[in-house]
């Protein structure tokens, strides 16, 4: 077995101040820029355990601050990682700081910056002869610093002074220098803690590796402790004058400095296994769009220094089994065992996730990566082999329970080209398994809780291979889930599979039980995560503001009576975000929110990120804007009642001079393609300037197409695509039969203009293939009958589907009333008649039957998924289509859809054009 083992570690630098790394910049002078000051908003976990942000820096283990400011709002990570804290302290009165320098000078501070608090003054603790080591070659490494940075002072007579006086003062007590170090960065830490309640995200890093090298350098130093009394007992006059060990140790020396460097060896160990869990968190918040340093060489780089230790200690243990006894060298090898096992199970990751939306037949990519297996298997007779299967969420909680040291019973889907090798890379010292070519087959649904859709449910990909260890054969079991899946079988599902991940990512905890997740969170938290995957998905640096919030509050809560502050301690719920149907429309909060973000990113990103749109505002507070604005001045903003639309809201003047606010019919994706937003702007005279009061030529002149003129190069003219609105005040006065259009949007008929003599034969294109059930004015007396008016030829065929509850406020709308028999008759008013009589069968031919209308968005799912994509639609019900009421048809004419028009009918667009037969 020795010759199994990995060589000694070599013995570290006799200053153990090499920790100590200058800063870039020899310069005194302060950080140019200056801390945000913007306070957290990470507010309290209602899930399990409770955490609380301003307690971040008196926490005892940096690492645990480090992880809760993951929960840092995106626009303060962006800046985070350049900030430190000395750069928040010298733009803070120095009044805050003037009882921390009563025994180091502050001047001395100002030189030092940010090297004071790059070295590890907080984890010396004790006076043994390692923590004295320490603070002399601490002491030794401040002192040439000093006296580097004076040389390019103006004092440099006053500064080598008090570097003198600081030589003097601890050059025999170091470890007092370390105290009154710690004590000011302590009081430094606070004083930031109290303004901002967050600290540096660069300096809790920084703190966890200062942390986790020293316990590494105390470890080194136990081994060398263990083996100088090894070596004493051997040869009782070799003494090590570093260590400083007595000649002759005593019989109980040993093994009790073992059980101290056993118990350092297993807190250096909980500490590697908290950054990856850090690392795991960080990379299931990157799927909402947080930064994520995805390199995994320093992790890496620390299992495999705590694993050689591992095995110089081990080694050291077995050489002095005579002197622990037979009781207490098995508790060792447990211990020893447990460690080796818990960090190798550990360094088993998913490096590369799969996608979280997963449709089923359709091929992924994912990959893991064994950070110990270059180091651990390096005498592998033949490549081992990574299996990959899908899992349930009840399944991945039965493996979680165990430990991950269960096998898999059975496979909840079936996954092709699921096997794959774990190579080693001796280039890149990697050791990883690629999947490049899985393609999940079919999905097993399981049963679901209450109300939950097909796409609230969650699976997992479970990684899973068996490796035999170098030392001694062991054989381990390596299991690792994949972040939570949503399988989905149609495109349609996407939407709402998407808001299952986001709320999964954004709220779910560290070493949760799989995959559990709060079902109520602070608002607070969920404007962070909106935030953060909006500015993701437009990739734009131009976050959400807090008017942006305010709306989407009111949004969400259905509440428009709250002030702003009264949002702050509200909680959300997940039915309130993508269960429950925004009242008056059709659709939830994250499909109208999901919406905006895909017509952002694709046509309004540009806009977006030069702030022209405010895009979050309601249409009563638009109208409250510009109701004092003069005339021609506009704003953008998203639709409240549409998914994905942009509408241009702009002041114009009534006939009596008063101020009126129209909105323009929302633009979507599909409009933006064919014309995009700011030549639409450009084309529309009525707009002048951008509220608050930018010309509109200033604010989007950059974002104006070049019109082409001329003639190109074939000879042909150039032609363009303009865009005009017709407000009100432009329309010309309205017939006196046909009465005000309330939706212009809706489909006008417009048939060829009649002459003043009726020939009833001119309109048997236009009557033939009607399905007419009519409402005629009692105004209309003299008006013929229609066996009087129309030859039997142009009568309607009683065989013909006949519209149903279709009919029209204005009788023949296609007729003036001056054509009418009898001459111009009165307005019509809006009472019902009786039902016309039908129509004599129709002489001529019935018309060929043609191909039923499908609109062209249906998009049906491959053969092989079609029933069960309509079993899950099914099962769904109203979660993925929820009803809800059309909005009236006050057109007098039918709806061309699918339930009104048949085989053999025709469309109103197909026969009322001009010319058209």
């Amino acid at each position: 077995m020795p010759s199994l083992l990995p060589p000694a570690l070599p013995s570290p630098a006799p200053r153990p101040a090499a920790l100590a790394q200058p800063s870039a910049s020899p310069s005194a002078s302060p950080c140019v820029s200056p801390c945000a000051g913007i306070p957290q908003r990470c507010g309290k976990l209602r899930h399990k355990r409770a955490a609380c942000p301003p307690k971040i820096a008196q926490e005892a283990d940096p690492g645990l601050g480090f992880l809760l400011l993951l929960l840092l709002p995106a626009e303060q990570q962006v800046a985070v990682p350049k900030m430190s804290l000395w750069s928040i302290v010298s733009h803070m009165p120095p009044e805050e700081f003037s009882g921390l320098f009563t025994e180091f000078p502050r001047s001395l501070r100002c030189l030092l910056a940010d090297w004071l608090e790059n070295q590890p003054w907080e984890f010396i603790n004790g006076s043994d002869a390692f923590c004295t080591s320490v603070a002399s070659g601490m002491l030794v490494a401040m002192l040439e610093k000093l006296r580097g940075v004076a040389g390019s002072d103006g004092q440099q007579c006053q500064i080598l002074q008090q570097i003198s006086g600081i030589e003097s003062a601890y050059r025999r007590d170091p470890l007092r220098l370390v105290a009154v170090l710690r004590a000011i960065l302590e009081g430094e830490k606070a004083a930031v803690l109290k303004r901002d309640r967050h600290l540096p995200l660069s300096f809790h890093r920084r703190q966890e590796e200062l942390k986790f090298s020293l316990g590494l350098q105390r470890l080194q130093h136990r081994v060398r402790e263990i083996q100088a009394l090894q070596d004493a007992s051997l040869q009782p006059n070799v003494r090590d004058p570093q260590l400083k060990t007595e000649a002759k140790p005593s019989e109980s020396e040993l093994p009790s400095l073992i059980l101290e460097a056993m118990k350092e060896l297993e807190a250096a160990k909980q500490q590697v296994l908290k950054r990856i869990q850090i690392w795991k968190r960080q990379q299931q918040l990157a799927g909402n769009g947080a930064l994520f340093e995805e390199n995994l060489a320093p992790l890496q780089k620390r299992c495999e220094s705590l694993v050689e230790i591992h095995f110089q200690l081990h080694q050291q243990v077995m050489a002095a089994s005579a002197e622990l006894g037979a009781e207490l060298l098995p508790r060792l090898l447990e211990r020893f065992n447990e460690v080796l096992s818990s960090l190798v199970k550990s360094s088993f990751v998913v490096e590369k996730q799969p996608p979280q939306v997963l449709k089923t037949q359709t091929k992924f990519q994912a990959s893991v990566r064994f950070l110990l297996g270059p180091q651990l298997l390096k005498a592998a007779a033949k490549p081992y082999t990574v299996r990959a299967d899908m899992v349930t969420e009840k399944q991945a909680r039965e493996l979680a329970l165990s430990a991950y040291s269960g096998t898999l019973s059975e496979s909840t889907g079936e996954i092709m080209h699921n096997v794959v090798a774990l190579e080693t890379n001796p280039a890149s010292g990697t050791c990883c398994a690629n999947f490049k070519n899985v393609l999940l087959k079919k999905i097993k649904r399981c049963e679901r809780k209450g109300s939950e859709s097909v796409t609230e449910e969650k699976c997992a990909v479970l990684f899973s291979t068996t490796v035999a260890l170098t030392p001694g054969n062991l054989s381990i079991h390596l299991q690792v889930l994949s972040l939570p899946i949503v399988v989905i079988v149609h495109g349609n599902q996407d939407n709402n599979a998407k808001a299952t991940v986001l709320w999964d990512n954004a709220f779910s905890e560290i070493d949760r039980v799989p995959f559990v997740v709060a079902e109520r969170v602070p608002w607070e938290k969920m404007c962070d995560t909106l935030n953060l995957k909006f500015m993701a998905e437009v990739q734009t640096t131009k976050g959400l503001l807090k008017d942006h919030y305010f709306f989407l509050a009111q949004k969400i809560f259905n509440d428009h009576s709250a002030r702003p502050e009264d949002f702050q301690s509200r909680s959300v719920s997940w039915a309130q975000f993508n269960k429950e149907i925004l009242p008056g429309r059709g659709f939830t909060f994250w499909q109208w929110f999901d919406g905006v973000l895909d017509l952002t990113k694709r046509c309004l990103k540009s806009y977006w990120s030069d702030r022209l749109i405010i895009g979050f505002i309601s249409k009563q507070y638009v109208c409250k804007l510009l109701s004092t604005e003069p005339d021609g001045t506009f704003l953008l903003r998203f639709s409240d009642s549409e998914i994905g639309g942009v509408t241009i809201a702009h002041v114009i003047r009534g006939k009596d001079g008063s101020s009126q606010v129209e909105n323009i019919q929302p633009f979507s994706a599909k409009d933006l393609s064919i014309r995009s937003l700011g030549d639409r702007i450009r084309d529309l005279g009525q707009l002048r300037n951008l509220y608050p009061n930018i010309p509109k030529d200033q604010a989007f002149g950059s974002h104006y197409n070049k019109e082409q003129t001329g003639k190109d190069g074939r000879g042909y003219v150039s032609t363009a695509i303009k865009m005009t609105v017709e407000s009100e005040r432009d329309q010309e006065p309205q017939s006196t039969v046909g009465g005000p259009h309330d939706h212009p949007q809706a489909p006008m008929f417009t048939p060829p203009m009649l002459q003043p003599e009726l020939h009833p034969e001119s309109l048997q294109s236009v009557l033939s293939p009607m399905c007419i059930n009519m409402m005629v004015s009692d105004s209309l007396g003299s008006f013929p009958s229609p066996s009087q008016m129309l030859s039997p030829s142009l009568v309607m065929d009683p065989a013909l589907p006949r519209c149903q509850d279709l009919t029209f406020r204005n009788p023949m709308p296609f007729m003036h009333n001056q054509y009418l028999p009898g001459g111009p008759s009165p307005e019509p008013r809006d009472e019902e008649m009786p039902e016309l009589a039908p129509f004599p069968p129709m002489v001529e031919a019935p018309l060929p039957s043609s191909p039923r209308w499908m609109p062209p968005s249906m998009d049906l799912p491959p053969g092989s998924d079609f029933e069960q994509f309509l079993h899950e639609m099914e099962l769904e019900g109203p979660a993925l289509c929820p009803p809800f009421a059309p909005p009236p048809q006050r057109s007098g004419f039918p709806s061309p859809g699918t339930s009104c028009w048949g085989p053999g009918e025709s469309r109103w667009d197909d026969s009322v054009r001009p010319g058209h037969t």
